[in-house]
C-alpha cells in the first residue's frame, strides 16, 4: 500500500504521496529478487551493486540505456546563466550539473494511450497516513 497526507496549496486541499519506514535497500532487493529467481542473493547483490558504475559509463558515451520492465535512463544538463547570443559561443563550460532523468516502461492499448507502467503495481491501493 502507499501512503498519502492531505496538504493545502494555493487555498486548495489535495493528497500528496509520503513515504513511510525505512527505505528499502540493496540488501533487500537482492534478497526478494533471489526468492524469486534461481540466482542467489550474494549473485543479485553483485549485480546491483555495479549496476550504477555499468548504467553511468553507458550514458557517458551519449546514450540512455532501457533496462526491460523497468525504463529508461538518460544524462540532461543544466546551463548558467541567461544562454549566449550564438551558436559558436555555446560551450561546455556553461554547463553547470547533470542530472540523470528516467522514464519508466510503459504499455500502450489499441488506441497508443498508456494503459500501464511497469514500476506501477496494478493493485496499488492508497491510504491516508494520517488514519494509522
Amino acid at each position: 500500500m502507499a501512503f498519502y497526507v492531505k496538504k493545502k496549496l494555493n487555498g486548495k486541499w489535495y493528497p500528496i504521496a509520503v513515504r513511510k519506514g525505512r527505505p528499502y535497500t540493496t540488501d533487500d532487493v537482492a534478497e526478494r529478487l533471489s526468492l524469486i529467481s534461481t540466482v542467489s542473493r550474494g549473485d543479485t547483490y553483485a549485480v546491483l551493486a555495479n549496476l550504477g558504475d555499468v548504467l553511468a559509463t553507458m550514458m557517458s558515451a551519449g546514450r540512455s540505456v532501457k533496462l526491460m520492465g523497468i525504463g529508461t535512463f538518460y544524462y540532461t544538463c543544466c546551463a548558467e546563466g541567461t544562454g549566449v547570443d550564438t551558436r559558436e559561443e555555446v560551450g561546455t563550460n556553461q554547463i553547470t550539473s547533470v542530472k540523470v532523468r528516467f522514464i519508466p516502461e510503459y504499455e500502450r492499448g489499441q488506441r497508443k494511450q498508456v494503459t500501464g507502467r511497469t514500476l506501477i503495481d496494478p493493485n496499488l491501493e492508497w491510504v491516508d497516513a494520517e488514519e494509522l
